[in-house]
């Protein structure tokens, strides 16, 4: 598990993610999911709703790597999904950075 860890840091972390590396039209469609599919459940301003709130203090001081898992691989028992069969650990670390900086608001 601590090496899963270390490997999400690094990934998190690497200068090829600094959003540079997804094209326009796909960042535009991780955007469409972050406001629709993700505010269905976060609310539509991400201030919470079915799931916790998504704003930048509300996400201050969690790790970037527990945010990118519970993206990919979902809550079990809760009603948050795995988003691992429609993204790539690069799209979830770019939507966490997003979602961290407020630009989906």
């Amino acid at each position: 598990m601590r090496h899963a860890s270390i490997a999400l840091l690094l990934l998190l972390s690497s200068p090829a993610l600094a959003g540079a590396a997804l094209p326009p039209e796909r960042q535009a469609e991780l955007m469409n999911i972050l406001k629709q599919d993700c505010g269905s459940c976060h609310g539509l301003t991400l201030k919470g709703g079915l799931g916790p709130a998504l704003r930048p203090d509300d996400l201050a001081g969690k790790p970037d790597a527990l945010l990118l898992k519970t993206i990919l691989d979902g809550r079990p028992g809760t009603p948050m999904p795995p988003w691992r069969p429609i993204l790539t650990e690069e799209e979830a670390a770019w939507m966490v950075r997003v979602l961290k900086r407020g630009d989906a608001l």
